[in-house]
């Protein structure tokens, strides 16, 4: 039998309080990872999934204090090295793929210099060499116009192309170590399937050992070889990945199976509309560029409605548009042509010359709440200031609505005197929606806002934005790239590829073959819950791709 690269034995991890009384929020966790092979931590947030994978690394979060046990790399004990042994460990031996790409690269530096960092810095390759492989791996990873990507900035491409470059900023110095943390989480269903098998590819190639971090079974049966399932710091579950997909025996295994991003068995009936009903957003032959200097349109001839009280899915793949839609209707953009109609009334296509109660009727939630939201401000004043700013109420009387709002998000209003980084990823998702919906607006754009959470969290916030579209009339605009969850919460979607829309219909028709052949390539690339399918759907799709190219 090989011998394991990685021994991690009876580790914990602890937190102290004023009184230094201990918690322990990792406790006794042992496994084994051989050269060329995946373990998978899955778990909810919060079940110390991150936490066991830093501890890898010999590091700990502020406040957080490895109190146990041994992580040996290749018979080295992590936790026995010096700062300076660890520093060198880290990029080389051991190297991390963050959840949050965004969060992680330097916005005023170009992505090559950013990818190809470590290994010029520790002298392993020459600039020239590093360049070249950086070439190469981004061509593996199916990123667009590779020779010429990594002369860009970050925030020159798409959250799912930046989460591909910082995969190649983390395999380019060929680790011993690969740890992987959600790091498909915020990509589009087809990409994901093409990052996986990349990851399995290189893993396999080089003989890598990798930690895979996620919450998602669906995912997991696609590349790991053996699973820990994690909940509140304790193993529940450890066994090889057939085992635990084909014959679960832990209750909450088998919560997490049926929380996993597949197809539901009945999708989603359109609600009732009256043809004389007036919508909310219509957006008619609109058409828009990123700067009027440019030929090269991103939107073209894009045309549909929103109904009050209904729910639009936009899917579509990284860079199809979903997003930019969703800035002009906000006015976070504006159009080259066409226009856009609230409650049958033209809007400016400026954001800036749109009246306050414009801006109040369309509010935005953002992809990323750890982004989002200011990090040095309470919660009471992110809530607070659009309250005061479109409804004109008075401190006092915002911090008493902030109370009552935190309610309805189903937070505790203690919540409203904490700072974000005091919260969940799942409960700063709920201050991002809470913010929207303190201004009352009419239609809420929602942004990927369940991509980075775990599947039973963000069943959680859909079930929320239900309940509250019931209770206030709310219409939304739900851009995602998972059909899985617009199949359970739309009345209607819009299907985007290349910044038009191909297809679009009552979520029934749009999905139910035959269907448009790009939207079949979306469907075909949901993960099934079954350790053979990333080889199979693989082919599909560059078949597929190929024809769509044609």
């Amino acid at each position: 039998m090989t011998k394991p690269l990685l021994k991690v034995r009876h580790l914990d991890v602890s937190v102290y309080d004023r009184k230094k009384n201990e918690t322990k929020i990792v406790d006794d966790i042992s496994f084994d990872v051989q050269p060329g092979k995946v373990i998978a931590l899955i778990g909810e947030s919060g079940s110390g999934k991150t936490t066991i994978s830093l501890g890898c690394m010999g590091y700990t979060r502020p406040g957080c204090y490895l109190t146990k046990g041994s992580v040996e790399l290749d018979g080295v004990n992590v936790l026995d090295l010096s700062v300076p042994e660890l520093q060198e460990l880290r990029g080389r031996d051991i190297t991390y793929v963050a959840q949050s790409a965004a969060a992680s690269f330097n916005s005023a530096m170009r992505i090559d210099a950013q990818v190809t960092e470590i290994p010029v810095i520790t002298g392993s390759m020459t600039r020239k060499d590093a360049l070249e492989k950086a070439v190469k791996l981004y061509k593996s990873l199916e990123l667009p116009d590779p020779e010429n990507i990594g002369k860009r900035y970050p925030h020159q491409v798409s959250g799912g192309q930046l989460q591909r470059l910082m995969a190649a900023m983390a395999m380019i110095s060929d680790p011993r170590l690969l740890i992987l943390d959600e790091p498909t989480t915020a990509l589009d269903v087809t990409t994901q399937i093409e990052v996986l098998y990349s990851f399995k590819k290189l893993i396999s190639d080089n003989n890598t050992a990798a930690i895979y971090v996620t919450h998602d079974l669906s995912l997991v049966a696609q590349i790991a070889d053996h699973i820990l399932v994690l909940k509140d710091g304790q193993m529940v579950e450890y066994g090889d990945t057939e085992q635990i997909i084909s014959n679960p025996r832990h209750e909450y295994t088998k919560a997490l199976m049926a929380a996993a991003h597949i197809m539901p068995d009945d999708i989603h009936a359109p609600s009732i509309i009256s043809a004389e009903a007036l919508p909310v957003i219509e957006v008619k032959s609109v058409s828009a560029a990123y700067s009027n200097s440019e030929t090269k349109n991103v939107l073209e001839d894009i045309n549909l409605k929103i109904n009050a009280g209904e729910t639009l899915g936009i899917i579509g793949e990284s860079g199809s548009g979903k997003t930019t839609l969703g800035r002009l209707i906000s006015g976070l953009m504006s159009a080259k042509s066409g226009s856009v109609l609230l409650n049958g009334q033209p809007l400016n296509p400026h954001v800036q010359q749109r009246s306050l109660d414009e801006l109040r009727q369309i509010q935005f939630v953002f992809q990323m709440a750890d982004v989002a939201l200011n990090p040095r401000q309470r919660i009471n004043k992110i809530l607070g200031r659009p309250m005061m700013f479109y409804r004109g109420l008075s401190k006092s009387e915002a911090t008493k609505e902030v109370a009552r709002l935190l309610e309805r998000v189903e937070l505790p209003t203690d919540f409203a005197w904490r700072f974000p980084p005091e919260l969940s990823g799942g409960q700063r998702q709920r201050v991002n929606l809470a913010r929207a919906l303190a201004a009352e607006p009419k239609i809420i754009i929602c942004d990927e806002i369940t991509s980075a959470l775990d599947t039973v969290v963000a069943q959680q916030i859909l079930d929320l934005l239900e309940n509250l579209q019931h209770e206030f009339g709310l219409s939304y605009m739900f851009i995602t790239h998972d059909i899985a969850t617009v199949a359970k919460i739309a009345e209607r979607i819009a299907v985007m590829r290349l910044g038009r829309i191909v297809s679009q219909g009552t979520v029934r028709d749009v999905l139910t073959p035959p269907c448009h052949d790009y939207t079949q390539l979306l469907l075909n690339s949901i993960p099934e819950m079954r350790t053979d399918w990333l080889d199979e759907a693989i082919v599909e799709r560059r078949a597929l791709v190929k024809a769509l190219n044609a």
